[in-house]
């Protein structure tokens, strides 16, 4: 990376802050309809979260099923994101099998007017710890916005270390790390959370993913949620936002621990499943809006996400 370059990437980063490394950030749905993307029912998802009042969108993540659009496809969201999110900033996922791809999709975001981008370390070879090194480094060099880094080991099968958020955190374009669940307990939280602070410098944020785990981890000291619910649901997820990173943890809890239904369907049937069927019941998606071979939820299963939502008072 350049000089310049480099001191462009942390001006943007520090600039950047408050708007994608803090508070809550909201992963939307990419709807399909007859396998293309429903450009006009993702244009009101995202209205939808600029209008709750979430800190930030976070477009073509996991939740966006970036892995099964392709480039162009995920350029047009990119755009739409931007032109809809009502001056929300944006971040931009560009996780891609091949660097020089990666590296095209993070030229796409920074033009669409993403604020941040968002890389995790895809792949079909196992990859090592320069491996993701060098992935990152690379990407950096065409960043002019900031950078979180995304370790999702339950999808892409890599596990990073301290020792490796160390390292990437010296490229001045990494502002947020986003993390794996924490332990659940309130106690464990904070010391995994002391111990990932040790290792990374403090202009760099740590962001919680794992939606259950969000209120512990956020009283323990992480200083976003990257949330999936929030995406599709955002008024309960701002409410223990809110309350955790006021410190009132008993609000926060609570909050959390209303919403015990909803988790258990996401450790059954995993996140994506069932919020693709939240957004379908609730009319902001299409029906079968995941991409194949994805089937989404059926049947007794999808009855049991509408049972949920309405004991939840979250559908009538």
């Amino acid at each position: 990376m350049t000089a310049d370059r480099a001191g462009a990437a942390r001006a943007a980063a520090e600039a950047v802050g408050a708007g994608v490394t803090t508070g809550l950030s909201a992963f939307p749905l990419t709807p399909l309809r007859d396998d293309r993307v429903d450009e006009h029912a993702y244009a009101g998802i995202v209205e939808r979260l600029a209008r709750a009042g979430i800190d930030s969108i976070g477009a073509l993540g996991s939740t966006g099923s970036y892995a099964y659009l392709d480039g162009a496809e995920r350029r047009r969201v990119a755009e739409l994101t931007v032109r809809h999110a009502g001056g929300t900033p944006v971040i931009v996922g560009i996780s891609a099998l091949r660097t020089s791809h990666a590296r095209a999709l993070a030229h796409d975001a920074q033009a669409a007017g993403a604020a941040a981008v968002m890389l995790a370390p895809m792949s079909y070879q196992p990859l090592t710890a320069d491996d993701v090194v060098g992935l990152y480094t690379d990407v950096a060099t065409e960043l002019s916005v900031p950078m979180v880094v995304y370790d999702n080991p339950g999808t892409t099968r890599f596990d990073f270390t301290p020792e490796l958020y160390a390292r990437l955190t010296e490229l001045p374009a990494v502002a947020s790390i986003k993390i794996p669940p924490p332990p659940p307990a309130a106690e464990a939280a904070r010391d995994h959370i002391a111990r990932l602070r040790e290792a990374v410098p403090a202009r760099v944020g740590l962001g919680v993913s794992g939606d259950p785990s969000a209120a512990a981890a956020l009283l323990g000291g992480c200083d976003c949620w990257y949330s999936v619910l929030a995406g599709t649901l955002p008024g309960p997820a701002l409410q223990i936002a809110r309350s955790a990173l006021a410190g009132d943890s008993g609000e926060a809890f609570a909050a959390s621990d209303r919403l015990a239904l909803l988790w258990d369907l996401f450790v059954r049937h995993g996140s994506l499943r069932v919020v693709a069927a939240v957004a379908e019941l609730l009319g902001l998606a299409p029906g079968h809006c995941l991409p194949r071979p994805l089937l989404g939820l059926r049947g007794r299963d999808r009855a049991e996400v509408e049972t949920v939502l309405t004991a939840l008072s979250l559908v009538k």
